[in-house]
């Protein structure tokens, strides 16, 4: 194929043909039709040759749908429209461009992603094809596989509200043919291609975590920690110089620590760091929690790491700034102002019943000494046998019987009429210290009545695992939360406490808006390039990972 130029008028003949036409044609005359108007010109009748390649190949059946986005007519319209003027191809042969494009899809592992989706074993020797079907079979396949390709890297690999319903994400996507307009654009195509992904801090430090853990996978693994009794501070044990050698290959021990069998000071700090960075209780105490820990193969730590590159992709790439960040798996909230994290705090989340979801939305206002108004599965499962009992059982929490908006005498309701389905009454409890949400809540209205908010239950953030709610968010120390929110407007902490210490309920709505992040992130990389894992309480790795297991 010298020129990939045709006349005006065979491309106005093979762009205005559609499949209807085609269909209703008969196609030998077609194409006798244009070789009598062409024979004159060997060049256009190579042409011809690579616009009916190309159309054949756009129009197999078996490529009609790429996914439920990238979509075969998308690629074909988007060829149409150029006049089949190729992409990947350039003086009879593939370009480098391609060439590296192809390498990308052979290395997508580098990203948690499977080059066996893109067909990229195929698509290498196909480098090699030439004439014009061989061309346009490589042209058209190459596109297909790179549109999948930074679909996936775009908005990931699955679409999570379709995969599990607590999960109210919806990624941006980009159709197939603004997708390759993008990379025909470009003076970089690969480098446009990896831009798909998201251009993160966040991700790019996965990124290369999982590249860590392809080569300890190359060397066989971690070593492995005999079961065996509780290790404790001051012990001697034979199984110490394996917990150091453990500790070194995690990088939370020097490598030039004293090789002997006694559990010492030393080891005993950085077990502190393993057990921190695992979500454990940090007490140095090497028991089963913290064994399992340190058994975890490296396939298993890869998997979780890939799963968590999908997430990652899940979410825009612009948190917003200031915003706010909540990881259910971890049980912290984080408040983030220009790139930096200015507080932080332990929280309480949902019990793997009343699993949080997770979802994005914006905080408007903090509600000081609010009412809570008890939630409708509270007041019928737990609450109104209660009641049916003695009707004056949640008089002591301050616990009003709402009908109408109006209060009314519990004695006089007959709760024994009622049931989870029949339930025409609201309970609502006063402001004050007892009440269940404290003394704030901050307030991002959504559909779930999901908040951060303040509780009179403090002792429980002392724990490791932090499951205890009903789904909204509990925080400690939420006066400390409030001055950091309230402070970017100008309030002092004194004002706040003012507000808070007294009984009167007060709405103090924000300047600015700023974003809430609801995410489940069973692994993540700090930028101090701490590593940290977290158990997966509420089972979503594993309905992610058979996700992604059925797609590939």
């Amino acid at each position: 194929m010298r020129s990939l130029t045709g006349t005006v008028c065979l491309a106005a003949l093979l762009v205005n043909l559609s499949s209807a036409t085609l269909a209703q044609s008969d196609e030998t005359d077609v194409v006798e039709a244009a070789e009598v108007e062409f024979t004159e010109s060997d060049e256009a009748f190579e042409t011809t040759s690579w616009y009916l390649a190309m159309q054949g190949r756009l129009n197999l059946s078996e490529n009609r749908l790429v996914s439920d986005v990238i979509r075969n007519d998308q690629i074909a319209f988007w060829y149409e429209e150029r006049d089949y003027a190729p992409l990947w191809i350039k003086d009879g042969k593939a370009t480098k461009a391609s060439q590296e494009v192809v390498f990308a899809l052979l290395t997508a592992q580098e990203d948690g992603l499977v080059p066996a989706e893109y067909k990229a074993d195929v698509m290498f020797p196909k480098l090699q094809l030439e004439g014009d079907d061989g061309l346009a079979d490589f042209e058209v396949s190459l596109s297909q596989a790179v549109t999948l390709y930074g679909q996936h890297l775009r908005s990931g690999r699955v679409n999570p509200n379709k995969i599990n319903r607590e999960l109210v994400l919806y990624p941006k996507e980009i159709a197939a043919d603004l997708l390759l307009q993008q990379i025909a654009e470009s003076d970089d195509p690969l480098e446009t291609v990896r831009d798909f992904a998201p251009r993160t801090g966040r991700y790019d430090r996965m990124k290369q975590h999982l590249k860590h853990l392809f080569v300890i996978r190359t060397k066989g693994g971690w070593t492995q920690v005999p079961e065996g009794p509780a290790l404790k501070p001051e012990m001697t044990d034979p199984r110490v110089p394996l917990l150091r050698k453990r500790l070194i290959e995690a990088k939370d021990l020097a490598p030039d620590a004293d090789e002997t069998d006694v559990y010492d000071d030393v080891l005993v700090k950085a077990v502190k760091l393993f057990q921190f960075r695992m979500g454990l209780e940090a007490d140095g105490v090497v028991g089963p929690a913290t064994l399992a820990q340190l058994n975890t193969t490296v396939d298993e730590r890869i998997n979780q790491v890939e799963l968590n590159l999908e997430r990652r992709r899940w979410m825009q790439a612009d948190f917003g700034d200031p915003y706010i960040f909540v990881n259910l798996a971890d049980q912290v909230v984080k408040v983030v102002s220009n790139g930096k994290t200015v507080h932080a705090a332990v929280t309480q989340v949902g019990k793997p019943y009343f699993r949080t979801p997770v979802f994005t939305d914006e905080m408007e206002y903090l509600d000081f000494n609010p009412y809570w108004n008890v939630p409708y599965s509270i007041a019928t499962k737990e609450y109104l046998p209660k009641l049916k009992s003695n009707p004056y059982a949640l008089q002591s929490k301050r616990i009003r019987v709402l009908k109408d908006g109006k209060r009314i005498d519990p004695g006089r309701v007959p709760w024994n009429r009622y049931s989870r389905s029949n339930f025409p009454v609201r309970l609502r409890q006063d402001p004050g210290p007892g009440n269940a949400l404290g003394r704030v809540k901050f307030m991002f209205p959504n559909k779930f009545n999901i908040y951060i908010h303040d509780t009179p239950s403090k002792s429980n953030f002392d724990r490791s695992s932090r499951y205890f709610s009903h789904g909204c968010i509990r925080v400690e120390d939420p006066f400390k939360l409030a001055e950091i929110i309230l402070g970017m407007q100008g309030m002092s902490r004194a004002q706040i406490d003012t507000i808070a210490s007294s009984s009167a309920r007060k709405i103090v709505k924000l300047d600015k808006k700023i974003p809430v992040h609801v995410a489940y992130l069973t692994a993540w990389v700090n930028k101090d390039g701490s590593v940290h894992y977290r158990e997966d309480v509420y089972g979503r790795d594993k309905i992610l990972a058979s996700a992604l297991s059925a797609g590939s």
